[in-house]
């Protein structure tokens, strides 16, 4: 999972950036259901000279998560909601300053422990949720 923050003001503090891993993490937990120990994230912030983000704040966030592709639609919307509601609490980002993406990736495209085919082994969790 990659989070861009987009940095038209000062940069963020460490518990700014922290909140929004946990938040997106505990959402993945709540509703993909991944073990919690899964952490595979990457947080990094872009000078306002490097994108263009309309008519949003500084707060703006971009979150790109590559996933086992299999949850349903009904799941998706959770993930989506589960993330907005967490990251508005805590570290307080608008609604209108997220965008969440979605990347599904079938199992023979993934290359997990030592090269195999990510279909081909025990992922140690269910991804039809």
């Amino acid at each position: 999972m990659f989070v861009s923050r987009f940095v038209k003001a000062r940069v963020k503090s460490q518990e700014y950036k922290q909140a929004i891993l946990d938040g997106v993490h505990l959402s993945l937990v709540e509703t993909f259901r991944i073990p919690d120990s899964d952490h595979n994230q990457l947080l990094y912030e872009l000078p306002s000279q490097h994108f263009e983000a309309g008519h949003k704040s500084n707060n703006v966030t971009i979150i790109t998560i590559t996933a086992f592709a299999g949850r349903s639609r009904e799941t998706k919307k959770k993930l989506y909601a589960a993330i907005a509601g967490k990251l508005a609490a805590d570290p307080g980002i608008n609604e209108n300053d997220l965008i969440i993406v979605l990347v599904e990736v079938p199992l023979e495209n993934w290359g997990l422990r030592g090269g195999k085919s990510a279909d081909e082994i025990d992922i140690g969790f269910c991804i039809n949720v």
